[in-house]
This record gives structure tokens, sequence and C-alpha cells, in this order.
């Protein structure tokens, strides 16, 4: 198991601010799973309209920083890294469900593991929680591609 700052995050993630939803990765074991870290402030450029009297993180982008967990696993997984060649396009959600609001102050813990991969698909489970309880939950579909 091993754990990642900021700066390798960013040779796995081909993501950039305002995109980039992951801090930290806590563990990774390769072929298996990752717990990642975003932390959630009042600074993020998506509250000023969601919602401005009662901000709340878009429940896309809760699942959208699973997909990165998740493209940090596989890409740390296959001993790749993100080029003007290979990317890894979210290609399915299934089974999403949000069950407590993320604001601001909250850290999510995004926890994601590889259900399979097969030919460069990979299908993975995904949860976010706060403070130790699940506020967000999905399956997830990856696919590595070559862009020319």
């Amino acid at each position: 198991m091993s754990s990642m700052d900021i700066h390798e995050i960013l040779e796995y993630l081909p993501h950039r601010f305002p995109f980039l939803l992951l801090d930290r990765v806590v563990s990774l074991e390769l072929g298996k799973e990752i717990v990642a870290i975003k932390n959630v402030t009042i600074n993020e450029p998506f509250f000023p309209g969601h919602f401005p009297y009662h901000p709340v993180m878009p429940g896309v982008l809760i699942v959208e920083a699973m997909a990165q967990a998740a493209a940090v696993l596989s890409f740390k997984t296959t001993g790749l890294k993100p080029s003007e060649d290979t990317v890894y396009y979210f290609a399915g959600i299934d089974k999403a469900r949000f069950k407590k609001p993320v604001i601001p102050g909250d850290q999510l813990e995004l926890k994601v593991a590889i259900d399979r991969i097969i030919r460069g698909i990979g299908k993975y489970k995904g949860q976010a929680l706060v403070n130790g309880e699940i506020v967000a939950e999905a399956e997830l579909m990856c696919i590595l591609k070559t862009i020319n």
C-alpha cells in the first residue's frame, strides 16, 4: 500500500484547476483499490451557483472525483501515465446514489475498488464518505483510449 501527494497525483491525472478533484491519496493497492481525499472548501468555483444560500457540492462532481481516483488506480496498476497519446475516459455510471449533501468544510474520502478490467475497459465500485458515513456511491466504467 502506498500514498501519493498532490505532486504525484498531477503526474497521473491530466486534470487541472478547476477540475482536479483529488488532493491526496491515502492508500493504493495495485490492482485492487484506492483511498483518496478531496478537501471541500467554500472557495470551490461551483459553490456560488450551487446554491448561493446553501452551498452543496454537485453530485456529478462527487462521482467525477471517484472516477479520477479510479483513473489514478488504473494508471498506477498498468504502469502507464497519461500523455498526449493516452487518456482514461469516463464511459459509464450505474447505481449512483446520493445519501447526504456534501458542504464546505467536509473532507470527502473516496474509496474505489476495481471490479474487473478486460481489454482496457475497467469496472469499479466507488464510495464517497464524510466522517465515515457514506454520502454517495456508484458503479463506474472507464476506458483506456489512445488518442491521435
